[in-house]
């Protein structure tokens, strides 16, 4: 579509929205839980082409803290690559009503967790966080499960 430069200006401009968002989808797992556990973080920008797709093996651990480490993945590839706006998607209905203040986090593993979440969150122009169900996250979880079979 071509741009129209012509000069004229428009009188009434567009309010300021948030900026255009990239979208991350995270999963963590573990087997056992606690068990051998891996996250894995999908990642598209604003047009939603996939711009990185992340996964790590985490040993020993819970669900939920693989939860976390998919999260803060996530935040942190955020960071790096001076993405301003991110909006998370993830399974893990707990994790996302701790983000959202909704749940208290008591455990202390956790705590240390959310926090530095919280402060990666906080340097963001702009951060959103919904749960979706599992098959509404399938590269998430897929690789999720590849990082928990490299531990084997």
């Amino acid at each position: 579509m071509p741009s129209r430069s012509s000069g004229s200006r428009n009188l009434f401009p567009a309010p300021k929205s948030a900026p255009a968002a990239h979208t991350a989808h995270v999963d963590g797992g573990a087997r056992g839980n606690p068990g051998p556990a891996g996250y894995g973080v999908a990642i598209q920008d604003a047009s939603g082409h996939t711009v990185a797709e992340l996964s790590e093996y985490l040993g020993l651990h819970t669900n939920n803290y693989a939860e976390y480490q998919g999260l803060l993945a996530a935040l942190r590839y955020a960071a790096e690559n001076q993405i301003t706006a991110l909006k998370v998607i993830s399974d893990s209905e707990l994790m996302v009503r701790q983000m959202k203040g909704i749940y208290k986090v008591r455990h202390p593993e956790l705590r240390k967790l959310y926090d530095e979440a919280q402060q990666l969150v906080r340097r963001l122009e702009h951060f959103e966080i919904r749960h979706a169900l599992r098959e509404h996250n399938q590269t998430a979880d897929r690789l999720a499960n590849e990082a928990m079979d490299r531990g084997r």
